[in-house]
């Protein structure tokens, strides 16, 4: 990949956002659209996620990772904080490994 190419799609990004400023203004979007739009974030985090999670390269994966996805999911239910879901997901990812071998 280039700088030039780099550059380019830079410059379309920040051209979309603008485009989109001027065209909507100070109109505001419908109640519906801004609860989707709200919900947008979370949901692509849980796409990475779900793909680090079970996949190397091109392949399909289950090892290690999956605990730890599963432990910290448990912790962020149980309403922990966001540095003990990082650690227990971290530390039960390395224990598994470590027993496996």
């Amino acid at each position: 990949m280039t700088w030039g190419l780099v550059l380019a799609l830079a410059a379309g990004a920040y051209a979309f956002k603008v485009l989109g400023l001027i065209v909507i203004g100070r109109r505001s979007l419908p109640p519906p659209l801004e609860r989707c739009l709200a919900l947008i974030p979370a949901a692509v985090i849980a796409a990475i996620v779900a793909k680090d999670t079970f996949s190397v390269g091109q392949h399909l994966q289950i090892d290690a990772r999956l605990a730890g996805v599963g432990v910290a999911i448990v912790a962020a239910w149980r309403k922990m904080p966001v540095i003990v879901v990082i650690v227990a997901g971290a530390a039960t990812t390395a224990l598994v490994r470590q027993l496996a071998g």
